[in-house]
């Protein structure tokens, strides 16, 4: 048995206690991460990426669907073998039984979020160390897992919505909307730390403030609503790229497309539709106005029209025949949006969805995704060629013998293309420049900065 008893801290030269991390899973689960990482920093201990001398690991796991519980596990059972002394935490410490039916060595487990848990069971194994802050400060906009030039901005916890496919509410519960006061002091620390793109995330940022009834908080004194629209007019000040990430098609959303159209706020929507059929909507209970989100996105495109659109989509959900699959077909060549992920449907662990009848075969599922991708790269390819010839900013995120690579206002990082500028060495992370576009491919343009 792995020996349970606190342990004595072991000092680094620098007087800190070593604790090793691991993060997996979404940007709201890096924002997790950061958090812990802050507060570890600011007891005095001292993070390492090693498991060999670290005296504990962390693990915040993910457990949405069943290829990211299988990666946790392997993640925890790695570092058991590797350090023998493991905490977890995140969404799939919310599934303690589970965990502790392939991994009964596991010294703690606490769900999502719970920050303050996982300190407790830091300090039950690895005692704060001396510390002190004078010697060992933390940034005031605390430890960051991104570039330094860009950084996710979490709004709030949790979800209201029931959607058939989905756990996030039984791990993350309903809907918490953070003080607005609170979300706009971080990012004026953010952009004062040198971050150029904060990314707004929460599982519906159109929801923002609705747990709390739009109710008025307070930022440099002056009061101001707890609601998306409020939110993305205050960021608009801070004159950096500001990008809105995880938004629910409400109504309410059509308000902040003229703060794209004026420059406040990128002209970027990321909103997750999932489907087009009617019917598999229903099954999925989302929203099933297809033709309404349809003129939406072209009155979008009236106000702002060079509004970057992207969007989710899940094919194989049970139940889902070819006539419905075409229908999504039929969506996806109407609406030409620009940027499209698309997922198999795959069964998670407690979803609704399971029980759902006439499940898709895999073979199936595969044909239609293939299908899928091949429509969308060619509006994709379509797309982007209409851009050659345009002079963009664009927001530089590496650089190398080759050139430098980037990204422009239409795409976000790591989800999204990007734009190589070959030659272009003497740029560093974090630039903003101008760009002349001249090539485009499927997913991915090449330009030529202009002097």
């Amino acid at each position: 048995m792995l020996d349970t008893q606190p342990a004595q801290p072991t000092q680094t030269q620098s007087g800190a206690a070593r604790i090793g991390f691991v993060s997996l899973g979404c940007p709201k689960n890096l924002v997790d991460s950061e958090r812990i990482l802050t507060q570890l920093r600011t007891e005095g201990y001292e993070v390492v990426n090693r498991y060999d001398n670290a005296e504990l690991v962390i693990v915040n796991t993910c457990g949405f669907i069943d290829s990211a519980v299988q990666e946790s596990l392997e993640a925890i059972g790695e570092a058991l073998e590797e350090n023998g002394k493991v905490i977890v935490t995140g969404c799939l410490g919310a599934k303690e039984d589970q965990i502790r039916a392939i991994h009964p060595k596991v010294l703690e487990i606490s769900g999502p979020h719970a920050y303050e848990q996982v300190l407790e069971h830091v300090h039950r194994y690895v005692p704060k160390p001396t510390h002190n802050p004078f010697t060992s400060l933390v940034p005031a906009q605390g430890v960051k897992l991104t570039p330094r030039h860009y950084a996710y901005l979490k709004i709030s916890e949790g979800c209201n919505h029931r959607c058939t496919f989905c756990i996030i509410p039984s791990m993350r519960g309903d809907l918490v909307s953070r003080p607005i006061g609170e979300v706009l002091a971080e990012a004026k620390r953010l952009k004062e730390a040198g971050v150029k793109e904060l990314l707004v995330i929460s599982q519906d940022t159109s929801a923002y403030g609705v747990d709390v009834k739009h109710r008025t908080g307070f930022y440099d004194g002056a009061p101001v609503k707890t609601s998306m629209l409020a939110l993305g007019e205050e960021l608009g000040k801070l004159g950096i790229w500001i990008r809105m990430h995880y938004v629910y098609p409400y109504p309410h959303v059509d308000d902040i497309i003229p703060l794209m159209a004026a420059g406040k706020i990128l002209p970027y929507l990321d909103i997750p539709l999932q489907h087009a059929s009617p019917r598999i909507l229903k099954l999925m209970k989302r929203p099933g106005a297809v033709e309404r989100t349809l003129e939406r996105i072209r009155k979008w495109r009236e106000i702002c029209p060079d509004i970057t659109l992207r969007s989710t989509f899940i094919v194989g959900f049970p139940g889902e025949t070819e006539a419905d699959f075409q229908l999504l077909l039929d969506f996806i060549a109407a609406a030409e949006l620009d940027r499209v992920g698309c997922f198999k449907y795959s069964p998670v662990d407690g979803a609704q969805a399971n029980e759902l009848p006439d499940p898709v075969p895999e073979e199936v599922k595969e044909e239609r995704f293939v299908r899928f991708m091949e429509l969308q790269q060619q509006i994709s390819t379509r797309k982007l060629a209409q851009k050659v010839g345009q002079t963009q900013w664009v927001l530089v995120d590496e650089v190398d013998a080759e050139g430098a690579i980037g990204r422009t206002p239409g795409d976000a990082p790591e989800i999204d293309g990007v734009i190589y500028l070959n030659g272009e060495t003497n740029l560093k992370p974090g630039d903003l420049v101008r760009v002349s576009i001249e090539h485009a491919d499927e997913y991915d343009l090449w330009g030529s900065v202009i002097a």
